[in-house]
């Protein structure tokens, strides 16, 4: 058996190792208990991110999961709430019901429109009091996501989330926005974070995603909010120790790689292009608005992603992708992927296609 000669990984944004910056960081970082509020690289990337975002206060924590979990308990404290949220969203798609599960908390999913915003009219209409009928919930919070992953990565404006925000203030309700990758969403639309996030009462960010730290998320609001957020990380189990080892890489990636999401988005708007001469694929590539790239295979009877993907990883190929669908692939680039990477996968992909086609009816193919 051959070894794979390189590995091209597009799996995620999450997939990049720590740079040789961030990694002496990390050895040198000037560490204490956090546990006891004392640790002080954690409170200086705490410090950082509260200004960034416009906020009064932060806080680390190990993941963006338990950040929008954190989040949505503090705000709906009275079990049997009600959070608006979309149904394509990560907060109720891929975090195992974490918010029903530790907080009792019921979900309203208004359905995501292909640009990751939900209707004003229906968010609205999905808001419930407590002078409602006694068999019904009280709704507590909204939810966003910006940028919206599961719609391709699509950027949600200011003006939009202002219009949310005013809907919650109105029905006395909170705002909270996923903003995973709300640098991303920053540099596509060329507005500062602290104004995309400004009409929230709450915000997530992740660092191991679009920015590249190692691991941890930061969650961020008023300094009463970031108080019932600690007591909270702590119940959950993830006040860590000397967390300034990790607060360290992220400070790193905060610092230097928010420059770099513009390139990432330039190379996703490449790769598009590049699968849109694929004929087996669609591809919206208008879509493309950060560092993400869905694409279609269009008769899926003998190509298909479960086929395709496994094809690409071996091989002599080493191109790692994910199947999003039955039908469909997500591909995601950071900055750890270089041109010459988008040009290989292109290729790889290419070969794949011809292989599988080939190999299902080796007379009829014409490639």
């Amino acid at each position: 058996m051959k070894m794979v000669a390189r590995t091209v990984d597009l799996r995620s944004d999450t997939v990049t190792k720590p740079s040789d910056v961030m990694r002496a960081a990390m050895a040198n970082a000037d560490v204490d208990d956090d546990a006891l509020g004392t640790d002080p690289t954690a409170f200086r990337l705490e410090s950082e991110m509260a200004k960034v975002t416009g906020k009064e206060a932060a806080v680390f924590v190990p993941s963006g999961t338990m950040g929008n979990l954190i989040a949505v308990l503090v705000h709906c404290e009275t079990r049997g709430s009600e959070v608006i949220l979309g149904d394509d969203s990560h907060i109720h798609v891929f975090e195992n019901g974490g918010i029903s599960v530790f907080g009792g908390v019921h979900p309203k999913t208004v359905e995501n429109n292909p640009d990751g915003t939900m209707d004003i009219n229906k968010i609205v209409a999905a808001i419930r009091t407590p002078n409602d009928s006694l068999y019904y919930p009280t709704t507590r919070l909204i939810c966003l996501e910006n940028t919206q992953a599961n719609c391709g990565g699509r950027c949600l404006t200011a003006e939009y989330t202002d219009r949310v925000g005013e809907i919650a203030k109105k029905h006395g309700l909170k705002l909270h926005i996923d903003g995973a990758r709300i640098f991303n969403a920053s540099v596509a639309l060329g507005v500062p974070v602290h104004r995309l996030v400004q009409a929230a009462d709450s915000v997530s960010v992740c660092l191991s995603k679009g920015l590249g730290a190692p691991a941890g998320s930061v969650l961020v609001g008023s300094k009463n909010f970031i108080a019932k957020a600690r007591r909270l990380r702590k119940a959950l189990g993830g006040c860590m120790r000397q967390v300034g080892v990790l607060c360290a890489a992220a400070y790193v990636a905060l610092s230097e790689n928010v420059n770099k999401l513009e390139d990432d988005h330039r190379k996703a708007k490449m790769m598009a292009e590049g699968l849109s001469q694929i004929e087996q694929f669609s591809v919206d590539k208008e879509s493309v608005e950060t560092n993400m790239v869905f694409f279609t295979i269009i008769d899926t009877s003998v190509l298909s992603p479960e086929r395709l993907c496994p094809v690409l990883e071996e091989r002599e190929r080493g191109v790692l992708v994910f199947p999003s669908s039955s039908t469909s692939i997500r591909i995601v680039l950071h900055y750890q992927i270089s041109e010459n990477d988008v040009d290989y996968a292109l290729t790889c992909i290419k070969q794949a296609v011809h292989q599988i086609l080939t190999e299902a009816s080796p007379k009829q193919v014409k490639y």
